[in-house]
């Protein structure tokens, strides 16, 4: 069953337009404009989080259209690799830049302290794993056999930018990331396209991303429903693209590599945190939106960088009593549905992953039951 593509993210190519991506261009500079452009890192106090942790030690894999190397990328990409049958490759070809954007989102450093993108976790490091082809088009074996390599490559946390089709044997890779301990994070999806939230952000143990805009409020562009954890800016998000240039984009692919970003500040702060108490974190210390406790728009509500670097919060298994347990690990000091395409142009995942514990984290919170409270 072919599925049409989570819909809605504008690709916008600045300095440079991809043929047969947009109607027009928009005259910003390069360099110098697009750290001003990024407000997603003022309204999440990237700074502040960054002066805690900056992603140091800590494996991304980004599922995608490949990662093109990028002047704010240099130092972070690792040699990756290609899934896509009768086209090997290192992972650094990207003929449609969602995922050197996505790439940006999590881990570009810029080129100084106010030139350049500069992305959540900018010591991270990239491992790129070209799933989709120039038309964000893949299929979910192609999906599988990226989440084995990432597997097998070390990393800490999977990004996939897809959203529909499954298959026996992409079940399976996801459940063996989820048992080796790695954060998953997926994109909800995007409307008009996406009628609901998507495959693999509906797989127990992915985290599923939606978005919000400018001034914090449900994006109209975010799936709803049920499977939502959390959200993150989704609107007008800019970050890199191939050939050294930047690009602007609007969906639930954007917000999916920001929280894949706060993923790696908590993974580099706490190198012992289990994942599911890293998606645990993530969850519990979201700012709460629209009803209060977890709702179909919003989940647990938006990410708060700050906090779940800081907060003092319950591991699982305290949720149901008013103790407030010592903090999990001790921080580094310094830093269903049938066989189809899988779309990923909108959907940028970055598959937030975690263990057997974390299954059980998931079910309980889909009963409606809001996450402890924690001291900020």
């Amino acid at each position: 069953m072919n599925r049409t593509p989570a819909v809605a993210i504008a690709l916008l190519l600045l300095s440079g337009v991809a043929p047969g991506h947009l109607a027009k261009e928009a005259p910003v500079a390069p360099g110098e404009r697009i750290r001003v452009d990024q407000w997603h890192l003022r309204f999440l106090k990237a700074d502040d989080a960054n002066a805690i942790s900056q992603g140091d030690g800590v494996i991304v894999a980004v599922l995608d259209t490949g990662v093109a190397p990028h002047p704010d990328l240099r130092g972070n990409l690792l040699t990756g690799t290609s899934t896509i049958p009768g086209a090997p490759g290192n992972g650094f070809l990207d003929e449609n830049s969602h995922g050197t954007g996505v790439a940006g989102l999590i881990a570009a450093h810029g080129q100084s302290n106010k030139i350049g993108a500069r992305g959540i976790a900018p010591e991270a490091k990239i491992l790129p794993i070209k799933s989709s082809d120039e038309a964000n088009t893949g299929k979910p074996d192609d999906l599988a056999t990226g989440i084995d390599y990432a597997i097998a490559h070390g990393a800490d946390i999977i990004s996939i930018s897809s959203s529909g089709g499954t298959s026996a044997k992409l079940v399976r890779a996801l459940r063996d990331a989820l048992s080796a301990n790695i954060v998953i994070v997926a994109a909800a999806g995007n409307r008009p396209g996406d009628a609901y939230v998507g495959y693999p952000a509906v797989e127990p143990g992915v985290i599923a991303v939606g978005g919000i805009d400018r001034a914090g409020f449900h994006a109209a562009v975010s799936v709803s429903g049920p499977e939502i954890d959390v959200v993150a800016p989704a609107v007008d998000i800019y970050s890199t693209s191939f050939g050294g240039k930047y690009s602007k984009g609007t969906g639930t692919s954007s917000a999916t590599a920001i929280v894949a970003g706060a993923a790696a500040l908590i993974r580099s702060k706490y190198p012992d945190l289990p994942a599911e108490e890293v998606a645990h974190r993530l969850t519990a210390t979201a700012i709460d939106k629209g009803p209060p406790g977890r709702d179909d728009q919003y989940g647990y509500g938006v990410i708060d960088l700050v906090a779940a670097l800081t907060a003092d919060v319950p591991p699982l298994g305290f949720e149901s009593t008013g103790v407030t347990a010592p903090a999990s690990t001790e921080a580094r000091t310094g830093n269903g549905r049938d066989d189809g395409t899988v779309r990923g142009l909108v959907t940028l995942g970055v598959l937030l992953a975690a263990g057997g514990g974390y299954l059980i984290w998931r079910r309980h919170r889909r009963a409606g039951d809001p996450p402890p409270r924690i001291s900020r």
